[in-house]
């Protein structure tokens, strides 16, 4: 039976369960898609401390109120702040606080499970994707929307996105686009996927486990895991489109994404032009300057720590609240206060017009809008050990390729084979077979029948 501590549903920003082996944090701000502030941050940050330090505590569980997990951060209030010279240091602060805490979440010594059962976005995935074991449902919807609004995306992203299979990262930092359902566990972003009305089940299932190991807890969701159904549409970032999407965001300057995307728009293939075309009109919406901050920082973050990071959008952030760039203002009046669609006034309104000496506001430490950037502190209960976020998700595309080119160094392999190598590997994880096939049939060349396919190196890899 569930326990809630001070439970107030009426007023408690966030609610505190425990049921048998779990703790779980329960967002409670239906009303505002459970949008983060200050005073929850504080909430949790005192709650998980507790339930660190608890032999009761076994595992640690992140869900919200609602259709959303959390949609973000409360940023139109921290804008407010921002505006102004007497509160600019507490716009700061949400910022901090918020860092600190994606960074705490990284690093629990607990292990730690997050249900991302509908809208998890900006803020929510950084609460959400350090977790090893991250539940998507048919309801989730992923997205980082930082540069719809002006900003960049945080919470960690430099560092996460950077890490995902091909381009993929880059591209959701510049675009704002979002995953939806299955694709959120295709592409990494979720460890497990199930379906939301086993849900309450599972969460039972956890609660009744004694001593859990982390093998136990992942044994237990894949228990529950949704297989496709024979008419469900496969992922939009697959094939010949996440071939274009790798070779056009492959590049260190946001000119050259637009330059190949360009190209993309006349190709025959009617599918990747018209990709391509979408794609470009979504960045023309975007702020410029968002645009080349993003960029800088995923490409940075690439060989940084979480911390280090963490740290970087520490500057970003506030850069932003010090007036580096107005767009920060212009965006979130225009998508979230006024709630219009069409393209906030940016400014600079073009590419072209964000030089470099804008985009190192940004990141130099002489900046002029640097100077209020505090240091990030993770406090002392935290485990020594961090928590490998990928371990219990599918294979990663590098190592079905590594994989492939060992394997097939002098003869093809079979496709059957290397699929069972992942499904032995992966303790026969479910989504992994179609993982291997899909990334085999669109770097590799394959040939054969099917159920005799076999699998050789293309020259790049």
């Amino acid at each position: 039976m569930s326990t809630s501590t001070q439970a107030t549903p009426l007023e408690q920003p966030v609610l505190f369960e425990s049921n048998g082996a779990t703790r779980t944090y329960v967002l409670n701000r239906a009303s505002k898609l459970n949008a983060l502030n200050t005073d929850m941050l504080k909430l949790m940050r005192a709650q998980l401390e507790q339930w660190s330090k608890s032999d009761l505590c076994k595992i640690i569980v992140g869900t919200g109120i609602g259709r959303a997990f959390c949609a973000g951060g409360d940023v139109a209030t921290v804008l407010q702040h921002s505006l102004h010279d007497a509160t600019r240091s507490k716009a700061i602060e949400f910022f901090r606080d918020e860092f600190e805490m994606n960074y705490i979440l990284s690093a629990l010594p607990k292990p730690y499970v997050t249900i991302l059962d509908g809208i998890t976005m900006g803020g929510g995935v950084g609460l959400a994707i350090s977790a090893p074991f991250r539940v998507a449902t048919e309801k989730s919807v992923f997205a980082m929307p930082e540069t719809k609004i002006g900003y960049c995306p945080d919470v960690g992203a430099s560092f996460f996105l950077s890490k995902i299979d091909g381009e993929i990262g880059t591209y959701l930092a510049l675009t704002s686009e979002t995953l939806a359902g299955r694709e959120v566990f295709e592409l990494g972003f979720a460890t497990h996927f199930v379906s939301s009305r086993t849900v309450p089940n599972l969460l039972t299932r956890l609660s009744d486990l004694e001593d859990p190991t982390p093998a136990m807890i992942d044994r237990t969701i894949e228990d529950h895991h949704a297989k496709r159904l024979p008419d469900e549409p496969v992922g939009k970032l697959t094939g010949r489109t996440r071939r274009a999407l790798d070779m056009a965001f492959r590049h260190d300057t946001v000119e050259e994404i637009v330059e190949d995307l360009t190209k993309l728009a006349s190709t025959p293939d009617d599918s990747v032009a018209r990709w391509a075309s979408e794609t470009l009109e979504t960045l023309h919406m975007r702020s410029p300057t968002s645009l080349k901050v993003a960029l800088e920082a995923v490409r940075r973050g690439k060989k940084m720590t979480l911390l280090q990071a963490l740290q970087m959008e520490m500057g970003i952030a506030t850069a932003y609240c010090s007036g580096a760039s107005t767009d920060f203002t212009a965006g979130i009046t225009a998508v979230l206060v006024d709630k219009t669609r069409g393209r906030p006034a940016w400014s600079p309104d073009q590419l072209i017009d964000v030089s470099d000496v804008i985009v190192r506001r940004f990141f130099e430490r002489d900046s002029d809008y640097l100077g209020a950037v505090p240091t990030l502190t993770p406090p002392d209960f935290l485990s020594n050990g961090k928590q490998n976020p990928m371990k219990f998700a599918l294979p990663s595309e590098d190592a079905i390729l590594q994989t492939v080119k060992s394997k097939a160094r002098k003869d093809p392999i079979s496709l059957s084979d290397l699929v069972a190598h992942f499904d032995d590997l992966h303790s026969g994880k479910q989504g992994v077979a179609e993982k291997v096939v899909e990334v085999v049939k669109r770097s590799c060349d394959v040939i054969g029948n099917q159920g005799s396919e076999v699998v050789s190196c293309k020259e790049q890899l």
